[in-house]
């Protein structure tokens, strides 16, 4: 049974830092790329950023050049450093995998997902 299990979540003051980590287990893919999204209340979930497993990289416009998404295959680990938080940054933040060797940037092309973190970033 495949599991994603998200972490490094909480309350920052805008301007801070916090790096996600989400683990994944319980596949046979061979090759597969990862991805974050975010749902902020009362919007709709939207993509963040996407690796494949190449390393090909892609970033949501808002998040560039303050979020930093890396892999780790040897421990199927995705994270997503997020410096400079700002308070529209606040949202529950989810990994996503999906096999293959592209990422995607929307949310129907991946088969797994993680239980979500949530990160609130105050003013």
């Amino acid at each position: 049974q495949v599991q994603l299990v998200e972490s490094g979540g909480g309350l920052v003051q805008a301007g801070g830092s916090l790096r996600l980590s989400c683990a994944a287990s319980g596949w046979t893919f061979s090759t597969y790329a990862m991805a974050w999204f975010r749902q902020a209340p009362e919007k709709e979930r939207e993509f963040v950023a996407a690796i494949s497993w190449s390393g090909t990289i892609y970033y949501l416009d808002s998040v560039k050049g303050r979020f930093t998404i890396s892999r780790n295959n040897e421990k199927n680990t995705v994270y997503l450093r997020m410096n400079s938080l700002k308070p529209e940054d606040t949202a529950v933040y989810y990994c996503a995998v999906v096999g293959g060797t592209y990422y995607y940037t929307h949310e129907y092309e991946y088969d797994y997902w993680g239980q979500g973190t949530q990160v609130t970033v105050s003013s």
